[in-house]
């Protein structure tokens, strides 16, 4: 029997996502907003396990089955007709964005750690970001690593420490639940479902096709299962004479929070370095978390140290003193 707090308590979570999206994403902003004051969705979602009720898995899903609802009564009309194949979607689905412009953020501090770099990638979806090496970036318009038709352009704060080359990188190795392949027709059309309607839509989705091209020709090794159960055979992977870099990118929200403290102990305790870009408190020391993991920026810290906020998905970094 679902009540009225458990519908509160998630149209609470639709409207927190609803105000974080709106920059971005009007669209979905307004959305989840409608979800948020429409008792019949609220109640098909509480029939979810609890990890399958987010707005990005929802929207994602809508859209892979029949594109962006025009508003909050076509979204309506649509779960309450489509219940079937929209549920089995969510339940065989994760959100799984994988956007490579976070690459932009996380070079600087990838380029601080001594090389070559063998990437252990957790929650690494179809592994975009284990190419920091093979895309072309712009900060402030001043140009880093090689021509292309991945060029991440990023605005700084602060004294970011841009880098002359992006680092060597000899190993690209990913853990996810339910890794995607990029070659799959039917993965690649989940990947670009899950980009957000708005301003800047294009433009990630073209960006997402030329990093996916690239990770086409040039596999990564992905491992599917849990991040703390598969962590140590992704290691046994780096080569001989690599630092092992533990890296991940929103993530850590997906994770409940006594395996999260398991997984930031494990890692902590191993011979690694450890790269992160997560939502404000989502590794220990880097902020306040915000409802839902989320909030306006991201935290990258190194080794669990806070270097530097960025935006969520791409394109603007400002270093902390």
């Amino acid at each position: 029997m679902v009540t009225d707090d458990e519908r509160e308590r998630l149209a609470e979570g639709y409207r927190a996502f609803g105000a974080e999206s709106a920059p971005e994403s009007p669209r979905y902003s307004a959305l989840a907003a409608a979800v948020a004051g429409d008792r019949d969705v609220l109640d098909f979602l509480l029939g979810l396990p609890p990890g399958k009720r987010h707005p990005t898995l929802l929207l994602a899903a809508l859209r892979f089955l029949g594109g962006v609802p025009a508003d909050g009564a076509e979204l309506r009309d649509r779960v309450a007709s489509d219940a079937v194949r929209l549920r089995d979607t969510v339940l065989t689905r994760a959100t799984q964005t994988n956007e490579p412009a976070r690459c932009a953020a996380l070079l600087p501090a990838l380029a601080a750690i001594d090389g070559p770099l063998a990437l252990v990638e957790v929650g690494a979806s179809a592994g975009l970001c284990l190419y920091p090496d093979r895309y072309g970036y712009e900060y402030d318009g001043r140009p880093v690593g090689p021509p292309g038709p991945v060029r991440l352009r990023c605005t700084t704060g602060g004294a970011v420490p841009v880098p002359v080359t992006p680092p060597e990188v000899v190993a690209r190795i990913g853990v996810d639940l339910q890794p995607l392949d990029v070659t799959d027709p039917d993965d690649l059309a989940w990947l670009r479902a899950l980009v957000w309607p708005g301003p800047v839509e294009a433009e990630r989705l073209q960006r997402l096709d030329a990093a996916a091209a690239i990770a086409a020709r040039e596999p990564p090794t992905l491992l599917a299962g849990d991040l703390l159960d598969r962590l140590p055979d992704a290691l046994a992977l780096v080569p001989d004479g690599a630092t092992p870099v533990v890296l991940h990118t929103a993530v850590l929200p997906y994770v409940e929070e006594t395996r999260r403290a398991a997984f930031v102990d494990r890692v902590r305790s191993l011979p690694v370095r450890w790269v992160a870009q997560e939502g404000a408190g989502m590794v220990p020391g880097t902020g306040e978390p915000h409802p839902g993991g989320w909030g306006p920026h991201f935290v990258l810290s190194l080794d669990g140290v806070p270097l530097a906020h960025t935006a969520p998905h791409g394109g603007r970094v400002d270093w902390l003193g």
